[in-house]
């Protein structure tokens, strides 16, 4: 019988006029989508290898190659289209689960998108944030339970804090998932921007060690690389409980990424798998949950910030109340469009929710509950730009994570391949060959420049409103309008519909 195949998603198109065979796109492609065809002294290409990351084409110093989405399409069906055919297609053919990396790239309602901002105008006169102070260093971490004459009631506990120049951090991107290039990238950059990145799951290299105290160390299921000295040299503590493109299922970093300096970082044998648990095998209800928080404050002298990461899930405003009162200093939540270098494709499209609603949901049941200064809470999932940013904090954040937008900043182009291991532009890969691509001082630059971009735009967006500090806009949803969303949606987001009065 004839055996269906998938079609190729990509055409390769090369300029016979322009391409000189110097065989460039041959030795870069890391899925080996090109070949030097030695009987006719010419360079071929393999369409069904591609994976659309462009970087054979921006390194064509003839601009000889164009990489477009393939012509070839199946009969249009608006239930059967082209993407479930072709999952059908592949497990017919393997029998396996499907894999993909970065975050849910269904067309899901993306509510950033139907939010605007308020502006002043007559009676609320605009700050020049070129002329005025514009305040957006951030403090996270538990706040004094009442405010006297004069400052703080000094009688309230006040923990530790993190103090971030910008409301953004980098998101938890473990060292294997991605390279120790890219890891020193996002630390460099932290440290130099005086916010904090966070080290995932991986453990924490030696290079990594300077920038350590701008670093959240997580304590995941899998446990890998914990141990005192770990915990010592982080500048706060993160439990991760889940994550927005994989909730309620653990991790695997696949053997061929374990080499001898990740099997080192992780305290486990080269080679093998690394799996982390779903579940932490020491944590069934809210009180096994407190019991470590207080363990890790224990073991840092109540000298860091403890978090606790979950996904957004159905009932996420209530795991949150349960995990402020178990003594969390910031709670993270991560959404749907959460990235990720593997994961389950039916897993990340269809399970969690978009983080506007999980966020909004969060901070409305912390405020009724009295509860909200007990604790930061950092929205992170598929944040794209300062726009965003503003909008999240004005729904309740108190800061954000980015990770696919710090990717992008790298040179990612989104080709979702990262569980193969095969990143051409050196970021999710262990391979020497491609990892040197990655210039972590270059990217370190890169990525500060990216902050510095969105804090200038933050700067001028809270101008524009006619506000001087992220504080006074924390929360305050009065300050946002909602385009084209239904009743049930702006009840959950707790925002009025455009045009409608203060």
């Amino acid at each position: 019988m004839a055996i269906p195949a998938v079609l190729p998603e990509f055409r390769i198109e090369r300029d016979p006029e322009r391409c000189i065979a110097c065989q460039v796109c041959v030795r870069v492609c890391a899925f080996e989508a090109h070949a030097y065809w030695e009987e006719e002294k010419r360079v071929i290409s393999d369409a069904a290898r591609c994976v659309g990351c462009q970087f054979c084409a921006s390194l064509c110093p003839t601009k000889a190659l164009s990489i477009y989405p393939h012509p070839a399409r199946l009969r249009p069906n608006a239930n059967w289209t082209e993407g479930a055919v072709n999952d059908v297609t592949k497990q017919a053919a393997t029998g396996g689960v499907l894999l993909t990396g970065m975050g849910c790239d269904r067309p899901y309602p993306i509510y950033w998108d139907h939010l605007l901002l308020n502006a002043s105008q007559v009676t609320n006169p605009s700050i020049d944030p070129l002329r005025e102070p514009m305040e957006l260093r951030t403090y996270l971490g538990r706040k004094p339970d009442r405010v006297v004459p004069g400052g703080v009631d000094l009688s309230s506990a006040l923990g530790p804090q993190m103090v971030l120049e910008t409301p953004i951090l980098f998101t938890a991107m473990s060292y294997g998932s991605i390279s120790l290039n890219a890891c020193l990238s996002l630390a460099k950059a932290a440290t130099d921007c005086g916010t904090y990145w966070n080290t995932g799951e991986g453990g924490l290299h030696r290079e990594l060690y300077p920038y350590a105290h701008r670093g959240i160390v997580q304590v995941a299921s899998g446990r890998f690389g914990v141990d005192y000295e770990y915990l010592e040299r982080g500048g706060a503590i993160e439990i991760k409980i889940g994550q927005g493109a994989k909730p309620g299922i653990g991790g695997h970093l696949p053997g061929e990424k374990v080499g001898k300096e990740v099997a080192a970082t992780r305290r486990i044998p080269e080679g093998t798998d690394a799996l982390s648990p779903a579940p932490h095998h020491d944590i069934y209800s809210i009180e096994d949950l407190r019991q470590l928080i207080f363990a890790l404050k224990e073991a840092t002298e109540y000298r860091k910030p403890v978090g606790v990461k979950i996904a957004a899930v159905h009932n996420v405003a209530a795991i949150a109340s349960g995990i402020v009162r178990a003594g969390a200093d910031f709670v993270t939540i991560d959404g749907v469009r959460g990235g990720t270098g593997a994961a389950p494709k039916m897993i990340r499209d269809h399970v969690g929710l978009p983080i506007e609603l999980a966020l909004a949901a969060v901070d409305a049941r912390l405020q009724e509950e009295g509860i909200r200064h007990q604790a930061s809470v950092i929205a992170a999932g598929g944040f794209r730009s300062s726009a965003d940013v503003v909008k999240a904090i004005a729904l309740g954040a108190d800061a954000v994570y980015i990770g696919t937008a710090a990717l992008v900043a790298l040179g990612c182009h989104v080709c979702q391949k990262c569980y193969t291991g095969k990143c051409n532009w050196g970021i999710a890969t262990q391979d020497p060959r491609l990892t040197k691509r990655l210039n972590p001082e270059v990217g370190a630059e890169r990525l500060a420049n990216l902050l510095r971009g969105w804090s200038h735009e933050i700067k001028e967006i809270l101008g524009g409103m006619g506000i001087n500090a992220l504080e006074s806009l924390r929360g305050n949803r009065e300050h946002l309008r909602a385009v084209n969303l239904t009743p049930a949606e702006l009840a959950v987001l707790g925002v009025k519909a455009a045009g409608e009065p203060w």
